[in-house]
């Protein structure tokens, strides 16, 4: 995958968005926004939502952290488990750490979702707590979500 393929996405990818965060299983693991959502992190400069059309995007919120905190809150794939993570977030690593001041780029993951702790282990990031039944979902179930992070410096050594 070409790193040119990796882009800011507008207004005009919403249906893609909203079709890949309602793919089977992302609204346990992921989550979904509504239209309304989308455009207003769309058009909120604290936000970044990054997208390539084949393989999915990386919706990211805290451009504006005076500490240089930076949130992945979504991380979606157009096809699970044939590799579009393993190619996409380096692309989403390297712009967030390229392109912006970010010093931690942090996230949350639902606990149990293994396919998601192996691959952001894979690409260096660390685990930092678990927040307990910190997530509810639609029905009143509760959930705990994992923290992970990966530091600048830490990138940066991977990347050498």
């Amino acid at each position: 995958m070409s790193a040119l393929a990796l882009r800011r996405a507008t207004e005009a990818d919403i249906p893609f968005i909203m079709a890949t965060e309602r793919k089977p299983g992302y609204r346990k693991t992921v989550g979904q926004f509504e239209d309304a959502e989308h455009r207003a992190h769309l058009g909120n400069p604290d936000w970044l939502y990054l997208l390539h059309e084949g393989m999915g995007l990386a919706l990211l919120c805290g451009l504006g952290n005076r500490d240089g905190n930076l949130c992945l809150r979504r991380f979606m794939v157009t096809e699970p488990s044939i590799g579009h993570g393993s190619a996409l977030l380096p692309q989403v690593l390297d712009h967030v750490f390229v392109q912006t001041s970010t010093h931690r780029l942090w996230l949350h993951h639902v606990e149990g979702n293994e396919a998601a702790a192996r691959l952001y282990a894979k690409f260096g990031f660390q685990h930092e707590g678990v927040d307990r039944q910190a997530g509810v979902r639609a029905d009143g179930t509760r959930f705990n979500l994992i923290n992970l992070s990966i530091l600048r410096p830490e990138w940066a050594a991977r990347r050498a």
